[in-house]
């Protein structure tokens, strides 16, 4: 019986296609901060740069901590695949285990 995805992270997929989105998202934002920041420092606005300087500073954290999650959402996807037998385990793969 096949279940039906009824929230978008009913699936591991559902959640790797989300936070690829969502890291396109946060390299964007960081390149649009990148922009303001050197405006920012154009115009000797120290405090307007330093605020960006600390966003830029969280956006690159985000971004990692996103790529973190992806590989151990690919991970989950991989290991559910060998348990359910999605995949079948190559014979060198077995003697090793």
């Amino acid at each position: 019986m096949e279940h039906q995805a009824e929230t978008p992270f009913d699936s591991v997929e559902s959640a790797q296609q989300f936070l690829e989105l969502l890291a396109e998202a946060v390299e964007e934002a960081r390149g649009e901060v990148e922009g303001q920041l050197a405006e920012a420092a154009a115009a000797r606005a120290e405090r307007r740069k330093q605020a960006l300087q600390l966003v830029s500073y969280n956006l690159a954290k985000l971004g990692t901590h996103l790529a973190a999650s992806r590989r151990i959402l690919n991970d989950l996807r991989s290991l559910r695949r060998l348990l359910l037998e999605e995949r079948q385990v190559e014979p060198s793969e077995e003697g090793e285990q």
